[in-house]
């Protein structure tokens, strides 16, 4: 007879904006929060008994419920509040997990100056993962969607060539992601103190750009080591990054058929490649550490 292994439930992508008011000044929490619930679920699919279910559209109203009776200071509190409410409310539930993207919203404010580095600005979602087992916490945070450019300092040479290799080494050239990262905390039980979650935040994203900006690359995979290892270096509440990198491939124009010289030292003409793409992946950890994200950051 075929027995059931591992099954989850939920309530995904309840899409929940909240408004806090102070005075005329308001902010903006804009959330998409997928709740999955496992625990002593076999009956339901064994029989059909929903004795022990809690509709998934009771979970839907709890999130809408919670963002007003307790708001919402960050996306990892929320969640970690929704966690512990599905754990200890109800006893066939063993294990919760929230999934939250957070989709920033910026005040309008005067233009920002750069040198070479760039940021498309409010384009990334930020991302959090809950899990609970109603005696240890699992935080994931990250983000996706960022998209940052050098459109210089980075350079590709001394590669491996055989016979199919047609790509001409570059030693100057514009070194362009679009960042995908996990990070992963070091809290995990209530008896020590939370991270203040949105500095946190705020703190990964400046230090992953940062050396994104300062980092002379040779490769996207020394980049990608510097911008793991300047997070693990500066925040002590991390032990582990996650980065998925693909290199959205800037190739110079051919305008010799025009004769125009295309060269990058005069500020140069760039086809921007969709795909296919490199696609650079690795974890960073703090020393004695174990990994514990995933290495596919799809089943995040």
């Amino acid at each position: 007879m075929p027995i059931l292994g591992q099954n989850q439930y939920g309530k995904a992508e309840n899409r929940v904006v909240k408004i806090t008011r102070d005075g005329a000044t308001h902010h903006i929490k804009d959330l998409n929060v997928s709740v999955s619930l496992s625990g002593d679920m076999d009956e339901v699919h064994y029989s059909g008994s929903n004795a022990h279910v809690l509709p998934t559209d009771t979970t839907k109203n709890t999130v809408y419920a919670f963002a007003k009776e307790h708001g919402i200071e960050s996306a990892e509190q929320f969640g970690i509040h929704l966690a512990r409410h599905f754990v200890t409310s109800q006893e066939p539930i063993r294990t919760a997990r929230i999934r939250i993207e957070e989709y920033g919203w910026e005040r309008i404010e005067h233009t920002r100056q750069g040198a070479h580095s760039f940021v498309r600005k409010g384009q990334e979602t930020r991302l959090t993962q809950i899990t609970y087992d109603g005696s240890a916490w699992e935080v994931v945070s990250g983000l996706k969607d960022l998209t940052v450019m050098n459109s210089t300092d980075s350079e590709f040479w001394g590669y491996v060539k055989d016979k199919y290799t047609t790509l001409p080494e570059a030693y100057d050239r514009i070194l362009a992601t679009e960042v995908s990262a996990r990070w992963r905390f070091n809290w995990t039980d209530d008896e020590r103190e939370t991270p203040d979650w949105e500095e946190s935040y705020e703190q990964v994203r400046q230090h992953l750009l940062q050396a994104f900006a300062e980092t002379y690359s040779l490769s996207l995979q020394q980049t990608l080591y510097q911008m793991g290892a300047r997070i693990i270096d500066h925040r002590d509440e991390i032990d582990e990054v996650r980065f998925s990198l693909p290199n959205k491939h800037h190739f110079l124009v051919d305008l010799e058929p025009f004769g125009l010289k295309n060269a990058t030292e005069d500020g140069a003409v760039y086809f921007a490649a969709d795909r296919p793409y490199g696609l650079i992946e690795a974890t960073v950890l703090r020393d004695g550490v174990e990994p514990r994200i995933p290495v596919d950051l799809t089943n995040l």
